[in-house]
């Protein structure tokens, strides 16, 4: 009988049903790849913005952003990339999942969540298939509010409404959710 259930147990242990399930260990890769995407991204901004100012940060987040979020998710299998419920990329648009993360996220600060800790995971079952899916919270920060805040100079509006013909992306102040990164991690 202890062998039997000693058997059991291993069974259990290394059953790759029960390790995909590991939404701790998951939550911690994904926050990982996020800060890895954050930091590369704000690195080739912040060069942008020394050496040509807020036009030239502009392309970075035109060209550069797909690019660094489509090295991290070939690099692991995953999807990763940034989404919003106020657009500038079309391409970045909500799931109906993202849409309803996007939405709490927005509750849990007007309820007086403190936004830099805003992050959800969880394993969605749908289309035959698993995935355990994450969000993390991007907050906007004064330097951003040069692009997406209320009072943006002429000559960047002519460049975001060139690049983003139907931008919503505006009207931000800091320390409001400008949007989450997002994370996909097939399981099946």
């Amino acid at each position: 009988m202890r062998v039997f259930l000693a058997v059991l147990v291993l069974l259990v242990v290394l059953n790759p049903a029960f390790a995909d399930d590991d939404v701790a260990a998951r939550t911690a890769a994904s926050r990982d790849v996020i800060k890895s995407f954050a930091g590369a991204l704000k690195e080739q901004l912040s060069l942008a913005m020394a050496d040509g100012g807020p036009v030239a940060a502009i392309e970075v987040c035109n060209l550069a952003a797909p690019g660094i979020a489509q090295a991290e998710s070939s690099a692991r299998g995953w999807q990763v990339g940034r989404t919003s419920l106020k657009l500038r990329n079309p391409d970045n648009a909500p799931d109906a999942w993202e849409m309803a993360v996007l939405q709490d996220f927005e509750a849990r600060k007007a309820a007086g969540a403190d936004p830099k800790t805003l992050d959800h995971a969880e394993i969605v079952a749908g289309d035959g298939h698993r995935d355990f899916r994450y969000m993390k919270a991007i907050i906007t920060q004064e330097v951003c509010t040069t692009c997406h805040g209320s009072s943006i100079a002429p000559e960047i509006v002519a460049q975001l409404d060139a690049l983003y013909p139907g931008d919503q992306a505006r009207g931000f102040a800091a320390g409001d959710i400008r949007g989450a990164f997002t994370i996909v991690q097939p399981l099946e």
